[in-house]
Parts: structure tokens; C-alpha cells; sequence
């Protein structure tokens, strides 16, 4: 694409520093949201507002999503002024959330009947990378289509991965994401059931750290847990909302995993404690008070 024109919906604080990215890189913006703030920072810059994500679509050659739940894409794409009533045939629609790949996939299908295209394409690395162009991204969908809209993922992305087939980015991001919360919620364990013992956080943590378990995760949970310093940066909700899409996604499959069950539990428990705006590392609070 030559000059594309963006759609852009989801201007939270990844969103909006992606969306600032563009801009900054001469792209034609058109946005809406419901943080007036962001939006006004768009606009100021030179972005056009709509109102519905049909108009949305109308005005746009690529639609670009980053928003909390596949529920909110789905809703999206299939409202009665959703993006799907107002896609130009050519276009490309790319969902940079993380989502459940059975739904990416049905969007997909639903879109090429209108004969637009669509990438997903989950994110690594925080905000601000957003702002400087430096995320990762994991991108999957029909080559065609990916190599098409390469060039504007180049500007957000440092590294751009390409995964194949639709919905492989949205597999990746959660397999990732398992991983990642699971070690968290761990390490978290381990260092509250070290309090219960009576042993000394930080010498625990001078062994643990002196062998393979040592890892950014380990550092982040340890800051917590023996410092008092919650910096991770990612909510027990996202992580609920994500190992919860990892089973989900298993249970599509055919199968499960305990281990992510597990996790899954620890997340609900803790978001049911209050503690879901509290950064995955603080469910060390959680553990330090259960009982059996």
C-alpha cells in the first residue's frame, strides 16, 4: 500500500503511543475512542474523529486494533455500525490485542468474504518502545495480505516476526503469555512460602538467582516480594484475562494443561481478593495470607 490512510481504535496507553508513532512517521490517521484525552492528542495532531467503527472502516485502507478482549474486537467487527458493514474491498484489518485465535480466524473468514484482509499481530515490549517504534510484533495471517502492510509494521515494530497462517501470532502471544504468568505466579509462591518458613527473602533469592531459575522475572517478583517495589507493569487482570484465553484455547484444541489451570486459579482467586489493578507480582500478598 502506497500512502495508506489508518484506522485506529483502542488509544490506551499502548494504543495512543502507537497511534503518536504514525503520526510522527507521516500517517493519515482516522480515530475513535472513548478516552477524550488521547483522542485529542491525535487530532491535534492532525487525525481525523469518527464516531462509529463503520465510518471507521469507510475512511480506512488498514484498521488497526489494540483493544482488551476479543468480546471488544468481536463486538467491534459485528456491531450494527461495526467494521464489517463499512470494510473496503483491499482492505486490511490487524488486531494487534491478544485474542482467542478461534475468533481471529472467524473474523478472518468473515472479512475475506468482503474481500478485505486480515493480520494478527500481538505485542511485546511496553509503551513506551510503542512511542519509539522498538516493539516486537508477532504477526500471522495470509503472506499476501502480511507483505502488504509490512511496511507500517516496520515502523512500529523493531522486530517483526512473521508466523504463517491467521491466528499463529495470537497462539504465540498466549503460549508467551503462559509462560511468562506461570513463572511469575511461582516465583511469587516461592518467595511466600520462604516468609512463612522463616527464611530470609534475600538469601533465598541469592541462591535462586546464583543457578537457572535466575531470570527478569525472577528479578521482578524478588523487587516485590523482599523490596516492597512492584514494577512489572502488567495487571493480575490482563494475566486472568490471558491464561484464562490460554485454556480456553486448549479446550478448542481438544486438550488442557494443568499447569495452566493452576495458574488460572491463582488469577481468579486474586482478582476475586480486589487485587486485579495490582501488578502480577503483588499476588505474593495473596499467597503469603492463604490458608489451606
Amino acid at each position: 500500500m502506497k500512502n495508506p490512510v489508518i484506522g485506529f481504535i483502542g488509544l490506551g496507553l499502548m494504543g495512543g503511543n502507537m497511534a503518536e508513532c504514525l503520526q510522527n512517521n507521516g500517517y493519515d490517521l482516522v480515530v475513535m475512542g472513548r478516552n477524550r484525552k488521547a483522542v485529542a492528542a491525535t487530532t491535534e495532531r492532525g487525525a481525523t474523529e469518527v464516531t462509529t467503527p463503520k465510518e471507521l472502516a469507510e475512511a480506512s485502507d488498514i484498521v488497526m486494533l489494540c483493544v482488551t478482549t476479543s468480546e471488544v474486537v468481536e463486538s467491534l467487527i459485528y456491531g450494527d455500525d461495526g467494521i464489517l458493514a463499512g470494510i473496503k474491498e483491499g482492505a486490511v484489518v490487524i488486531d494487534f490485542g491478544t485474542s482467542i485465535p478461534e475468533s481471529t480466524r472467524k473474523i478472518g473468514a468473515d472479512l475475506a468474504a468482503k474481500g478485505a484482509g486480515m493480520i494478527d499481530a500481538p505485542l511485546g515490549r511496553t509503551p513506551a518502545h510503542a512511542k519509539d517504534g522498538l516493539l516486537n510484533i508477532m504477526a500471522a495471517g495470509d503472506e499476501e495480505t502480511y507483505a502488504k502492510i509490512k511496511p507500517v509494521l516496520d515502523v512500529l515494530g523493531e522486530n517483526v516476526f512473521y508466523l504463517g497462517d491467521l491466528g499463529a501470532g495470537h497462539v504465540t502471544k498466549l503460549i508467551n503469555n503462559f509462560m511468562g504468568m506461570t513463572t511469575v505466579c511461582t516465583m511469587s509462591q516461592a518467595f511466600a512460602v520462604a516468609q512463612r518458613a522463616g527464611v530470609d527473602g534475600q538469601q533465598l533469592f541469592d541462591i535462586m538467582s546464583a543457578g537457572p531459575s535466575n531470570s527478569p522475572f525472577m528479578q521482578f517478583c524478588k523487587k516485590y516480594a523482599v523490596d516492597g517495589v512492584s514494577d512489572l507493569g502488567f495487571s493480575i487482570a490482563n494475566a486472568n484475562k490471558d491464561i484464562g484465553y490460554f485454556v480456553e484455547m486448549l479446550n478448542n484444541m481438544g486438550t488442557r494443561a494443568e499447569i495452566a489451570e493452576g495458574t488460572a486459579s491463582n488469577l481468579s482467586a486474586a482478582l476475586e481478593a480486589g487485587m486485579g489493578d495490582g501488578n502480577v507480582p503483588e499476588i505474593f500478598d495473596l499467597f503469603l495470607k492463604m490458608d489451606a
